[in-house]
């Protein structure tokens, strides 16, 4: 069997990745990512530098699977190869399942807004809703609030922040309640001081845009039984996802819930989008 390409034409960034089975194992040739605000300039970018890169040739490969918001725009072949279309929650939920190893769990696509999909492994994908709140949002906020408008700038902003300045807590309201519950948001931009710097506003935004992110989580884990989330895409490569979501872990008693933020975590849904050309039951055992 030759490689499988999977194609993930998003919003700003296309993503590809390329898999195959040795000796039944599944073996996975290492994700990137291009941008271009044209679709096909993407696809096609994206595909030579990825053939390049890994020494693969035309004859290497036994076709494409697509996904994405700019997968439509191909309406045939790729260089006489094969493409097949795959829904885009039936590879959030593969690609999460893979790359956390679960063989069930809640996975929350985080991109330009966000999706959440109950996956098990060899039954269905169940999109459960989603938000229009993501990172677009982040970005939309912070070229209002701050004139930044690359993630890179708006991350460097929040380092120095004080969420202290920009949001109401519950500490600030109540002294009832244990160290870590005084810490929960009552109400995010709540408490927006005069002195609040623009780093205080980066870190609010990014905390508003995570925190809604995993209570939309929860509430969605709870209407399936889950208690496991599995966080992808591109917005999980911020280091304050990691700080978020683990307070959030913290949080045992009040949510329970085990938020994992897996490798590859950025490039779930394209690693599934390929798993989906192979043979179902090399990807399901």
């Amino acid at each position: 069997m030759g490689v499988i390409i999977g194609i993930d034409v998003g919003g700003t960034t296309t993503k590809i990745v390329g898999v195959s089975l040795e000796n039944g194992k599944i073996k996975l040739i290492q994700p990137q990512f291009v941008r271009a605000n044209d679709p096909i300039t993407a696809i096609y970018g994206a595909f030579g530098k990825f053939t390049a890169e890994n020494g693969l040739k035309i004859s290497d490969i036994e076709k494409i699977m697509m996904t994405g918001v700019g997968s439509s725009c191909v309406k045939g072949n790729i260089y006489g190869l094969k493409c097949e279309k795959v829904s885009e929650f039936d590879a959030i939920g593969l690609g999460g399942l893979f790359t956390s190893s679960l063989d069930s769990a809640l996975v929350i696509s985080m991109g330009t807004g966000t999706a959440a999909v109950h996956a098990t492994r060899g039954g269905d994908m169940k999109y459960l809703g989603g938000t229009g709140v993501g990172g677009g949002t982040i970005v939309g906020l912070s070229r209002l609030m701050l004139q930044a408008d690359t993630i890179s700038h708006i991350e460097e902003y929040s380092v120095d922040g004080s969420l202290g300045n920009i949001d109401l807590r519950i500490k600030d309201i109540s002294d009832e309640g244990a160290l870590l519950q005084g810490e929960l948001t009552a109400s995010n931009f709540g408490n927006v001081s005069d002195m609040a710097t623009k780093e205080d506003m980066a870190l609010g935004i990014l905390n508003m845009v995570y925190e809604t992110v995993g209570m939309i989580a929860i509430f969605a884990a709870r209407s399936v039984n889950a208690t496991d989330v599995v966080l992808t895409g591109n917005l999980t490569r911020l280091a304050y996802c990691s700080e978020k979501f683990e307070f959030f872990n913290n949080m045992k008693d009040t949510y329970g819930m085990n938020f994992i933020i897996p490798e590859n975590s950025e490039y779930a849904t394209v690693i599934g989008t390929a798993l989906y050309g192979l043979n179902r039951e090399a990807v399901i055992s």
